[in-house]
């Protein structure tokens, strides 16, 4: 894989990092691959209880780069702007740019994003594919699409939608509005601000970690697939899910540990 993305597995936890530091993270055509490669890496990886998406450097992502930037006013074949590569091309309906943001949607276990300096354009679109967001208080996040005359296309109809008002995600389209963590805080795009990003993230995902990693898994499909469904689907979805998990090994498993007042010793998920 890339050294664009680094991965350290340590405690069921993995720690996910966009390595272009020089470049505050910036997305090149082969930093698109490797997201999605490091986001595809984790799918089936049973022993990941929950992961954390931050940036190396004075930034989290600064969005598309320069040079990428050039290659969509040129109408490259292989730009980002090119009509082949806006196609999907896979059995999922994303291209390849949305899916460096929703495969962290798609990811069994949870994904809490660190957010510091800048997540401007496709950086914070990137973002906002976490489950979870924690930011610096002098974070910069911006839907900055509109600067060059662009509307958002890496996923944010499938993911901004979760946490603002339509008329708020309309505000921040049209006007690539610039919000530190506070302001993201009071609009539901920032969970958490924390002076340390980082650290805080790590710490809420191995309290993640020390759960139950079925329920887990099982809770975030539960909320994916029935969030914006009918009534009967999400009903019926929950009976099902729990039916699945009633007496089933680590289920058991979480009822002794709570009675013994000892740590859980949880098998690999199903």
């Amino acid at each position: 894989m890339s050294n664009l993305v680094t991965i350290d597995l340590k405690n069921h936890v993995a720690d996910v990092r966009l390595n272009r530091p020089d470049k505050m993270n910036a997305i090149n055509p082969e930093m698109w691959t490797a997201i999605a490669e490091a986001g595809e890496s984790l799918m089936e990886n049973r022993e990941v209880r929950a992961v954390v998406l931050s940036g190396n450097g004075r930034s989290f992502c600064a969005g598309l780069d320069m040079a990428s930037m050039q290659g969509i006013t040129e109408r490259d074949s292989d730009s980002p702007g090119s009509g082949s590569t806006l196609k999907s091309g896979t059995k999922f309906p994303e291209n390849q740019f949305q899916r460096a943001a929703l495969v962290w949607k798609r990811l069994p276990m949870p994904v809490i994003g660190a957010i510091h300096g800048v997540a401007y354009g496709a950086g914070a679109q990137i973002a906002m594919g976490a489950d979870i967001r924690i930011a610096a208080p002098d974070m910069r996040f911006s839907v900055l699409e509109i600067k060059w005359g662009l509307i958002p296309d890496v996923g944010i109809t499938q993911t901004l939608r979760d946490v603002v008002p339509l008329d708020v995600a309309k505000e921040l389209t049209w006007t690539g509005r610039i919000l530190d963590g506070p302001a993201a805080k009071e609009l539901g795009i920032i969970t958490h601000v924390s002076e340390d990003p980082l650290a805080h993230a790590m710490e809420l995902a191995s309290e993640i970690a020390s759960k139950s990693p079925n329920a887990i898994r099982r809770g975030k499909t539960l909320l994916q697939e029935a969030w914006h469904a009918d009534e009967r689907t999400g009903l019926e979805l929950e009976a099902k899910l729990q039916g699945e998990l009633i007496g089933s090994p680590n289920q058991i498993e979480s009822v002794k540990a709570n009675f013994e007042k000892r740590a859980a010793d949880y098998q690999l998920p199903d």
